[in-house]
């Protein structure tokens, strides 16, 4: 065993937990701030239920879609109306639970509100805020493991938001209609289709599996291009979350009779 020479100094006993004298802890209080804000954003819209729709131009915000509720507005539920009508029940439970289960399992979520809000680590060098750590093994973080299914799921409902974005360009009186609606409604759905793609099992689903790249042309340029989109992950999370919350905040005012649709056609 190695011995310290006799009259060398003994290692320096430091108190701090780190020696980083930057800002470091200002990352993770804007991401909790963010993100906070847009989940009170969100959750107060999804139980107002009421300006959602905007009939003439046939608007549906994507926080209500598909908007299965009894409640619904009739011309609103293009999927039936089969959900009981309740306060507590959004009128778009058939998608939120699975969008809700696909965000909070994302993985760059995962580091975004590990960091944030549990202190998992907060910053890089800077101690864990647990004295135990054990990963992703045990409950209740055992089900991020649902993240490749949740993708399924979200698929499905940006196909829902795409068929929204198609109908909002059929106006109540059957006439073809396009306004700065449709542009906002249209830049969400082309976002959302982005993150969703740029989603790690998206790419995993494409060509994680496969050994020979070579015998598969097609599904490697596939593989190629969510890969580029992969590296934007992060970015696309929140321009996600921005336009969604920009979205809905459009189609409310004009439900609630704020201000008129800029039209361009119709």
């Amino acid at each position: 065993m190695a011995t310290r020479p006799t009259g060398a100094k003994a290692r320096a006993e430091i108190s701090a937990k780190t020696l980083r004298t930057d800002r470091w802890w200002l990352a993770p209080l804007i991401t909790a701030v963010g993100l906070f804000a847009w989940v009170a954003y969100a959750t107060f819209r999804v139980f107002m239920q009421k300006w959602y729709w905007v009939d003439e131009y046939h608007y549906l915000t994507p926080f209500y879609s598909p908007c299965v509720s009894e409640g619904c507005e009739p011309a609103a539920a293009h999927f039936g109306r089969f959900i009981p009508d309740s306060p507590w029940i959004p009128y778009a439970a058939l998608s939120l639970p699975f969008l809700l289960l696909f965000r909070l399992t994302c993985y760059y979520y995962r580091k975004a509100y590990y960091r944030a809000f549990w202190m998992s680590p907060p910053a890089c060098a800077v101690p864990d805020g647990h004295k135990n750590y054990s990963g992703e093994t045990r409950f209740p973080l055992i089900f991020q493991n649902l993240h490749r299914y949740a993708f399924y799921a979200a698929v499905i409902i940006s196909i829902f938001n795409t068929y929204d974005a198609i109908m909002a360009m059929q106006k109540a009186n059957g006439d073809f209609g396009f306004g700065l609606g449709n542009v906002i409604l249209w830049v969400n759905v082309i976002m959302l289709w982005a993150y969703t793609a740029s989603c790690h099992s998206c790419r995993h689903i494409i060509g994680g599996r496969l050994k020979h790249f070579s015998k598969h042309p097609v599904r490697y340029r596939a593989w190629t291009f969510v890969s580029k989109l992969n590296t934007r992950h992060m970015g696309l999370a929140w321009i996600t979350l921005a336009t969604l919350a920009i979205t809905d905040f459009y189609i409310m005012a004009l439900a609630a009779g704020w201000f008129s649709d800029l039209r361009f056609v119709g």
